[in-house]
């Protein structure tokens, strides 16, 4: 007999289930409609959209390498006017090696502070980001000068080194964003959407404030669905649109970032005041994307990760098989026929932890008990579940055992280890066609937001929230925190069933 049993045989759904950001999904009347699917080729489409974000990111190198460079600048003027009371000999070489580590610490807190190339801030937000980082360099230093012989002169030192640094850097910054706009690679082209009276004027706004990195186009909303691919990578949305205020879940698959705009010091645009956002220009939205291909880093980890805990856990799920087997003799493997990625069908193997028969005791149960009924077209689970085998069954389930096997599906790249669960057709059923086309747009997972929060107790409408705020928000730090946060969740066993 087939250690596989047939994929007809329908379990209950996974237990795990991942997670999405709760963007507004009601369009108002008049609005924005949603952004039409793409019919052209995929592979041309992808592309496209590769050599879009490779441009966008090669300018913001280039950018940044300029203000990179007249910090450097900076700080070797701030050194050549120190030199002439800078103490000769050693003690000097250590002065200098301790400005070379400070202006490099510092430089290394104003990339982490958002600095290069620092779009959308304003001059002041510069200011004040810079202070800071360089306090925070001093600070560093004065501890260094409490160990050290002499420490005060090399603190007293160090200080007006980043001071110097600190009152040059807006000219060498002006000086290097004059460049990159000669150079035509300063700022990044952006759609202004505004009341028809509010947005020439934000056009006109942006266009003299240059260097806060906005190329604006003026924009009727009517016509998103229009706009081609490549274009413009900002959507500035400005004041009180009215009716022709655009829907933001489009938007957000359409740009990179949309920026709700905030006031601007010759303009009253929506009552948000600049210092409620840090000093930036609007409350940005972005799609999280990044320089490095977090996809292909994902498939990386994931074959790290699989290979060796395949081999590791191969003898307690062949010890798990075995009693599987003792308990109902069949097929202890099962592969079920889940939708992946891309719509593609995605052969899930578990353990399996039913009785041969589920389909029919399951029917059975239905028959003579239509609360339960109720239960299973909420939750796809029932907490009392006659199928499951005795004692093995829920110890495989409880513990999560029987999706070991699915280690297998991760090393053939149709899952990954976090993502959102693959469900069984008669459970997609129940979610509406958008969802799931945003659903197909990611790999399911071994786990996801909902093992760790819910396990099995969320129901439909929670279970689809979930998912939406995992896949809007999902990034390589989300993915760790779910997969460590996986471990207790499981020890736990709450919600497993």
């Amino acid at each position: 007999m087939s250690l596989f049993a047939s994929s007809a045989m329908r379990p209950g759904p996974s237990k795990a289930s991942t997670s999405n950001d709760m963007t507004s999904r009601a369009i108002p009347a008049g609005s924005v409609p949603p952004i039409a699917a793409k019919t052209a080729d995929p592979f041309a489409q992808a592309a496209l959209n590769i050599s879009v974000a490779l441009g966008r990111q090669l300018a913001r190198l280039a950018t940044s390498s300029f203000l990179v460079a007249g910090d450097i600048a900076s700080y070797l003027i701030a050194y050549f006017v120190l030199l002439s009371v800078l103490p000769m000999g050693s003690e000097g070489t250590m002065v200098e090696r301790t400005f070379t580590i400070a202006a490099f610490a510092a430089m290394i807190l104003y990339a982490s502070a958002g600095l290069y190339p620092g779009y959308r801030l304003y001059d002041h937000e510069h200011l004040r980001r810079r202070t800071i980082a360089a306090v925070k360099v001093a600070v560093l230093t004065a501890f260094g000068a409490i160990v050290l012989p002499e420490g005060e002169r090399l603190l007293l030192a160090v200080i007006g080194f980043l001071a110097l640094g600190l009152i040059v850097q807006p000219l060498a910054h002006w000086l290097a964003r004059g460049l990159c706009r000669r150079l035509g690679i300063w700022g990044e082209r952006a759609v202004v959407i505004g009341a028809r009276n509010l947005t020439p004027a934000l056009v006109a706004h942006f266009e003299d404030h240059w260097q806060y990195g906005i190329r604006p186009e003026p924009f009727s909303p009517d016509t998103l669905e229009a706009l081609p691919d490549g274009g413009p990578s900002i959507a500035v949305i400005a004041g009180d649109t009215g009716s022709l205020g655009p829907d933001l879940a489009a938007m957000r698959r359409k740009f990179v970032e949309v920026i709700l705009l905030s006031d601007t010091p010759s303009l009253k645009v929506s009552g948000l005041r600049p210092a409620d956002v840090g000093g930036e220009i609007g409350i940005r939205l972005t799609t999280g994307g990044s320089w490095v291909n977090s996809d292909l880093v994902r498939r990386i980890l994931d074959l790290a990760i699989a290979i060796p805990a395949t081999i590791v856990v191969a003898p307690f799920i062949a010890f798990a098989a075995a009693a599987v087997y003792a308990i109902d003799p069949g097929p202890v493997f099962f592969r079920h026929t889940r939708e992946g990625r891309s719509g593609k069908p995605v052969h899930v193997l578990k353990l399996r932890t039913m009785y041969q028969d589920a389909e029919q005791r399951l029917e059975a149960l239905f028959r003579d008990n239509p609360s339960m009924r109720a239960e299973w077209l909420s939750h796809f689970k029932l907490k009392d579940d006659p199928r499951i085998l005795p004692v093995i069954g829920h110890m495989l389930r409880s513990s999560s055992i029987d999706e070991l096997p699915q280690l297998a599906n991760i090393i053939a790249g149709e899952m990954a280890f976090v993502g959102p669960r693959p469900f069984p057709e008669y459970h997609l059923s129940a979610m509406d066609g958008e969802f799931r086309a945003k659903r197909r747009s990611v790999t399911p997972g071994l786990t996801g937001l909902w093992q760790i929060s819910e396990r099995s107790n969320a129901d439909i409408e929670l279970q689809q929230q979930l998912d939406e705020f995992y896949i809007d928000n999902r990034s390589l730090w989300f993915d760790l925190h779910i997969l460590l946060s996986t471990i207790p969740a499981v020890l736990k066993g709450k919600g497993a069933c």
